[in-house]
């Protein structure tokens, strides 16, 4: 489940979203220590919709990548 209050994320790149998501691994593990439940919560949904974002941009990625491979096709005669 994705956080309702985050907005679109689309306009971030890899690198902003890996640097937020190291950030708020951190803030969890002190949220699990002090067994904040409602915390945990939060932070879980913020979390996974950098996640969700940070998979679908990879994803997108790796697609190019593969369709560029598959362009390159050798027309030599061995």
């Amino acid at each position: 489940m994705e956080h309702p209050l985050i907005p679109s994320l689309e306009d971030k790149s890899l690198d902003d979203l890996q640097t937020i998501m190291t950030g708020l691994i951190p803030k969890l593990t002190f949220a699990h220590r002090t067994q904040n439940g409602p915390l945990i919560h939060q932070l879980t949904m913020v979390l996974e919709s950098y996640r969700n974002e940070y998979h679908k941009k990879m994803s997108k990625q790796m697609d190019e990548l593969l369709d560029k491979q598959k362009l390159k096709i050798s027309i030599e005669k061995a």
